[in-house]
């Protein structure tokens, strides 16, 4: 049995500690970027959507009043050629309207389930972070430490045999 280890690749021990190193560093920005996204995500549903479909279908529902009030104003002054491209200002304001509606609905609903879908990959998110952050930072120091004590080790010569019975030591 050898008395002596063969630490022949400190040289990929180190390759392997910067390339984790560098995946970190790399990593992280993108964890935290997709975490910033989905705040943003969220944000953006429940307020600057919301409020704009909102404000648009109260836009689109005085649209439809005023095309109905020309249309009524016209039928009662027995404007006959009018009526009918009045009839159709009041259909695609019903039709914006109802567009408006559904766009709202959709908003509202996806600002209720944009949780129920976005909540466990957020959580998977944060524990490859918290993975990235404590775990591979303890690989690496541990990595760096085991480096260290190897090349110490290498540096070490091993002890010369005894000198056998009836031979001099030879310097």
């Amino acid at each position: 049995m050898s008395t002596q280890a063969h630490v022949s690749s400190l040289e990929a021990l180190e390759a392997f500690r910067s390339h984790l190193i560098t995946y970190r560093s790399k990593a992280r920005p993108a964890l935290e970027e997709a975490q910033t996204e989905a705040s943003q995500t969220r944000a953006w549903l429940e307020h600057d959507r919301r409020a704009f479909w909102e404000a648009e279908l109260r836009r689109r529902q005085r649209r439809l009043e005023e095309a109905q009030q020309e249309l009524l104003s016209a039928r009662l002054s027995s404007l006959r050629g009018p009526a009918s491209s009045l009839q159709m200002a009041v259909h695609r304001a019903e039709q914006a309207v109802r567009e408006a509606e559904d766009k709202l609905a959709r908003v509202r609903r996806w600002g209720r389930d944009f949780g129920n879908h976005a909540d466990p990959l957020l959580k998977q998110l944060d524990q490859l972070q918290h993975f990235l952050v404590a775990d591979l930072g303890a690989a690496v120091a541990d990595l760096g430490q085991a480096i260290a004590a190897l090349e110490a080790y290498a540096e070490v010569r091993p002890p010369s045999p005894p000198p056998a019975v009836g031979e001099e030591a030879r310097p």
